[in-house]
Formats: structure tokens, sequence, C-alpha cells
């Protein structure tokens, strides 16, 4: 009853997404099926103690068991039910393997809700504490009195906790099919949220934690393909002469050349943090940005560039790694790619470059710290490294102490006639919005995201305009991108809208230009190291786009499906479904259904693929 009700206020919330009475009964429906398969696992436990509690003769210890275990599990699923909404509006989806990766980290999530969502935390402990004491009276009317057992009820007893057990091992199966209820097994529309809602949040969680074991392996997500299939269609989509590929052991291995000959540059990447393309002026977005509007007119930027992911990991592992999206975690968090796994570091380490990463906050979070020093980064400075810090706000300290700790890094390492690398990392535009006062001005009605953008957008220009009179500037690479869109969600299997971010590359002898091509962040790698004049093998699939005419082609991940777009149609994967075919519409930036074309199938799935076999079987490195 409590699951149902909450779902139902969900429903009544989204009740703009839903079309007619039909989705709703399916909804509760199949919602019914999950929460019985929910009840179930929380019956196991007390129906194995029934025997136990019988044999001691207890029946005082059994009625307390009884009142803390169901209320534990009632307290459970409020405080799930009761940030779902929060969840939702940021996400788009009840709370997921998102949840949880960010529980991992209490201090920064703890001072992200005590700052940006107060209100919240106080109304949901309020309801918490109100449900809890109202369900602890309904539970005392339900628990009746155990009374004293005699020896003559134990076989009874068993007998009944077997059945018991034989009921709940029914009911968490949820099917008579050959495999247990799972989510793909109730999903019903192409609209994310509304197939979230047919689950609860508590199971939705226990999912995500299921999953965390065996993630890596897409092909038990979305079908199987054999590895010499897998790697000759990735490898035809880069352009590349396939001849090319020639190690056996690293079979996405190829040499590529630069296109700039001339004495080695410098690379700084700045990843700006939750930037789409809704917020920039130039892009068609809002009016948010006039320094990165100008910053792109005189670069070389990028109009239909996708991000491949939602979380800030992604974004790393697309731009710094070029690798490709999977449904498990990003491999900055995965054990086999703690080390020896490609980065432009690894690559630039080998050609002797100076490389550091520079982030205004803790740089243990996302496990980045253990990813980027086990993968060619030689220096890590973050900000208890900062010679000062004006402003600290829930991430760390503000894009303007970024920026300046970077200069003062960038020009130390410039002094050196070893080249270098840097990627810098911004956090002032998350969520809770921190940012320090007086800076910027204030504009009537706006919200915290739209003025920590302007912020961000303030802090970058200025950091531009300086490094445009520093000693590094005419020798160096800029590439300025974002690691992701902010609040990814819609009613459509993948929101393609919301993976569309800006992305300029700038510097000495850049020549500025829009450029049209669809592109992704897995392309910016090698077309940096190609404008930096790096002659080298290396494993990305990316394409140089200082060089390729070949069709273009982006990859995004969203929860479990997976879309690859190319310039008329977009293919969108989903756990146990068949592929489903789409255009993308450019002026109405909505998907209109589209026929099947099985080749391209074939190539989106052998990129959905790609990445859990590379890394699986260690193919994502440097010929040692």
């Amino acid at each position: 009853m409590l699951l149902t009700c909450s779902r139902i206020a969900l429903i009544a919330w989204q009740y703009e997404r839903i079309n007619d009475f039909s989705v709703v009964a399916t909804i509760l429906l199949n919602g019914l099926r999950i929460d019985l398969c929910t009840l179930a696992y929380w019956m196991i436990i007390p129906i194995l103690c029934l025997p136990l509690f019988r044999l001691m003769k207890r029946p005082a210890g059994w009625n307390l068991f009884l009142n803390v275990w169901f209320m534990l599990g009632i307290a459970t699923l409020l405080l799930l039910e009761l940030v779902t909404p929060t969840f939702i509006n940021e996400y788009g989806l009840r709370p997921n393997r998102l949840f949880v990766e960010y529980l991992i980290y209490p201090q920064e999530v703890l001072s992200m809700l005590l700052n940006g969502h107060l209100l919240s935390v106080v109304l949901c402990i309020g309801a918490l504490i109100g449900l809890v004491y109202i369900m602890q009276k309904l539970l005392k009317k339900c628990i009746l009195p155990c009374g004293k057992t005699n020896t003559s009820c134990i076989p009874s007893t068993l007998i009944c906790s077997v059945l018991l057990l034989l009921s709940c091992f029914g009911l968490a199966r949820g099917t008579l099919s050959h495999r247990p209820i799972n989510p793909a097994l109730v999903y019903f529309s192409t609209d994310p949220l509304l197939n979230s809602l047919t689950l609860n949040s508590w199971y939705s969680v226990m999912f995500a934690l299921k999953q965390l074991g065996d993630e890596e392996d897409s092909a038990s997500i979305y079908g199987k393909m054999l590895e010499p299939e897998i790697l000759r269609r990735v490898r035809e989509t880069t352009g590349l002469a396939e001849q090319r590929f020639d190690s056996p052991d690293l079979p996405t291995l190829a040499l590529k050349t630069a296109s700039y000959i001339g004495p080695k540059k410098n690379l700084v990447i700045v990843l700006e943090e939750s930037l789409g393309a809704q917020f920039v002026g130039s892009l068609g977005g809002k009016n948010l940005t006039p320094q990165l509007d100008r910053i792109m007119a005189d670069g070389w930027t990028f109009s239909q560039l996708y991000a491949t992911g939602t979380r800030s990991v992604r974004g790393i592992e697309a731009v710094v790694a070029g690798f490709t999206p999977t449904p498990a975690r990003a491999v900055v968090k995965l054990n086999k790619s703690q080390q020896n796994f490609f980065t432009l570091a690894a690559l630039l380490k080998q050609h002797h470059y100076q490389t550091q990463f520079v982030y205004g906050g803790e740089s243990h979070f996302d496990n980045m710290k253990s990813f980027f020093l086990g993968n060619g980064f030689a220096q890590i400075v973050d900000m208890p490294d900062f010679a000062k810090v004006n402003f600290a706000g829930s991430w760390g300290a503000s894009d303007q102490d970024l920026f300046t700790q970077a200069d003062l890094e960038l020009s130390r390492l410039a002094q050196s006639e070893q080249p270098f690398f840097s990627l810098i990392f911004s956090s002032s535009n998350h969520d809770p919005f921190d940012i320090p006062e007086g800076v910027i001005n204030e504009l009537h009605d706006e919200e915290p995201r739209e003025r920590a953008i302007r912020y961000a957008d303030h802090a970058l220009g200025e950091f531009i305009n300086k490094a445009k009179q520093s000693n590094y500037w005419h020798n160096t690479v800029f590439l300025l991108v974002a690691d992701h869109d902010a609040r990814v969600f819609g009613s459509e299997l993948v929101p393609v809208k919301n993976f569309h971010i800006p992305g300029v590359i700038l510097g000495a002898g850049i020549e500025a230009k829009m450029d049209n091509r669809l592109a992704s962040q897995i392309d910016l790698a090698p077309t940096v190291l190609s404008l930096m004049g790096i002659n080298a093998a290396n494993p990305m699939l990316g394409i140089d786009l200082t060089q390729s005419l070949i069709p273009s082609r982006a990859m995004m991940q969203y929860d479990k499906n997976f879309a690859y777009m190319t310039a008329d149609k977009v293919v969108i994967l989903q756990p146990d479904k068949a592929p489903a075919f789409y255009h993308y519409n450019l002026s109405s930036k909505r998907l209109e259904p589209a026929q099947s074309d099985v080749e391209l199938g074939k190539t989106a799935l052998a990129h959905a693929l790609f990445g859990s076999v590379a890394y699986q079987q260690g193919w994502y490195t440097l010929a040692q």
C-alpha cells in the first residue's frame, strides 16, 4: 500500500507525460509485481528466523525482532521514496546506479544537500519521522503477540516456514518464464521515466548494486557479437585502412599521422562542469555564456558535438582516454583500468611531456586521483595545493581560484624545455552552485544554476584573456569542452538534445571556423594530438577531424540505453529489446521514428560492445 500510494503520487506529479489511462494501469500493475517481489525479499529473513525463535521459546524476543525488522524495512522504503522526486528532477529517473555512486562520497553529498537542498532535506526528514510514527502504530495492530510454544508446535512451524519460503520464492521470482523478473520485463514505454515508475526506488537501487559486480559485460544487456566482427566494424568507422591495425594483441592500435608538422606543442584541456549547449547563445541556447561565445568566435568551434554520457567521469573517459561509453561505470572507476590504460597523459609522457591534473576540489572524488596517477599523470594539483583560495564552496575552490592556480602552474611548466599537458577541471557550475558574491551582477528571478553558469563563464573568460598574454600561449593548443550537459532527462529513450555540448579548440595558428559536422567527445583527443604534431600509435577509435572526410557519428550512454547517431539516423539499443531506429530533427530537437537499418544496427551493437570487450581483454593500452 505504501509503495502504491507513492507511485500514484509520482504519476500525478508527472501527468503531462501520460497520454491515456492504459499507461497508468500498466504502471500500477507492473509496479505491483515489483512491489510483491520487494516484499518477498524483506520477508525471507523473518521466515528463516521463525523456527529458531519457536525452538528457543522466546515469544517476547520474536515480537521485538519483528517490530524492529519491519520498521527498518518501512523506514528504508520510505526514505528512498521521499528522495525520489529530487532525484527525478536532476536525472529524470528513479534513484539508480548514480545514486549508489554518490553515496561513496558522504562528505561532498552532505555538503551539497545542506547548502543547496536544505528545505528538501528538512521536509524529507519531517515526513520520514511522521510516516514512520504512523506506520509503527499500524504495525503494532498487525503483529499479533506470540504466545508460549510447546513441542508439538514445532512440526507445524517448520511446515509453515517451508510454505512461506516457497511463496516468497515465487513472488521474488515474479514470473514463470525462463528468467526471473527484472526491470526490462516490466518496462513498456519509450519514456525512461515512465518505465522507472514501474519500479520502486528500493528495488531500483538494489538492482543497481547487484549489477555493479558484473556490469562490465555489455553483451548480457544488448546481445552478443563475435569479436572479429566487433573489431571489423569499429575499425571501419575510424576511416583508417585495415592494414594500419597490425597488432594482434592490441587490435585497435594503429599509427596516426599528425596534420601539423613542426615543433611539438603543449596541450591544455579545460573540462567545464555541466555546461550543455542549451546554455550557450552561439549554439542556439540561452545567452548565459558571453565569454565562451567570444572565445568560440576566435577558435575552431564544433556546433554539433555530443557528450558520451551524463557524469563527469564519463566525460573524462571520453576526452582524456578517447574511450567509447558502456553501460558499466566509467573506466575511471573500474579496477582493471587503474594502470596501463590508455590516456593522453600516458601517450604524451612517452613523448617526454610534463603531465598534470588541476582540480579545485579533492582529487580523490570519483577515483580521479588513482586513475590519473596510474595512467600517465605525473602531478596532481588540487585544492590543498593551491597557493590561495579566496572562496571555497561545497565542491572546492571557486573557478576563479582554480584558473588563478592553473595559470601559475602553466607559467611554471612553460619555463622548462619540456612540452607539457595540463588537464583543468572546473566545479563551480555544480549543485548547489556555490559562487562568490559580488563577482557578477545578480538578475531578478534567476535560477542558481544559471547564475553559476554566468559566473563560470566569467572565470573562463578571465583565464583565456590572461593566457593570451602569457609565456605559454604561442605554442599551446587549448581545448575547451564540457564534460556533459546539466539535468539530462526527457520522454525519449535517449534525450539526444541533452547530450549536445560546446567544444572549441584555440591557440596561436588555429584557424577560426564553425565546424557543423557531427562529432563525438571521443574525436577530440585524436584531433588535438594531430594539431600538436604527435605522430604515434594509439588504440583510440575517435576520428582526427583535421584530416577526416568520412561520415561522422556520435555515441551516447543514457543509463542502460545506448544511442549511436549518424548524420541521418539514430539507433538506440535497450536491454533485452530489438534496436529502435529514429531520425534526429535538428530543428525540433526530437527523435522521429525511422525505418530499420540492419547494418547500422549491427555497427551500433559493435560500438556498444567494444568498450566492455576492450576493457576485459586489456586491448586499450599502449604497446610496451
